[in-house]
């Protein structure tokens, strides 16, 4: 398996940020996470008018891995045209720190992609909310029974 370059990454999110859809801020954002197992996951920002439904390209990414069954991520590249590059928003982060919390993420304007910028998750969102472990519950909840410890 030929080993994913940060700048391969961060291309890959570049492409996939042709194909948001942003008709209302016109703000495209692209993303594509990196599985341990070398596959790359892209997504895209899509909007909608009622703008709290609006889902960052960040979240399709990982919706997109998730659902396809991966579940450990190495990075996560997000371009978009942002000075410094686009940083992922409070919900997003959330999310990152849930599912991919060794992960990096990496970012670029899709003006300077040769110029990146990278941050550990677990810095984005210190102290972050993990579900059922915060409450001392490992195994979470099945069926609507509560799994112990």
């Amino acid at each position: 398996m030929e080993k994913t370059s940060k700048h391969d990454l961060v291309r890959a999110a570049a492409k996939a940020r042709q194909r948001a859809v942003a008709p209302y801020s016109k703000f495209k954002v692209g993303a594509a996470l990196l599985t341990r197992s070398g596959e790359i996951v892209t997504g895209a920002n899509v909007e909608s008018a009622s703008y709290g439904l609006t889902c960052c390209a960040e979240r399709v990414a990982l919706f997109h891995a998730l659902t396809a069954g991966q579940r450990h991520f190495v990075a996560i590249a997000v371009v978009a045209r942002a000075p410094g590059g686009p940083m992922p928003c409070g919900a997003c982060r959330q999310l990152l720190a849930e599912y991919a919390p060794d992960a990096v993420v990496w970012v670029a304007d899709s003006g300077a992609l040769r110029s990146v910028k990278e941050f550990p998750v677990r810095e984005l969102l210190p102290a972050a909310f993990t579900g059922c472990r915060e409450i001392g519950i490992e195994k979470g909840i099945r069926g609507g029974r509560l799994l112990s410890l």
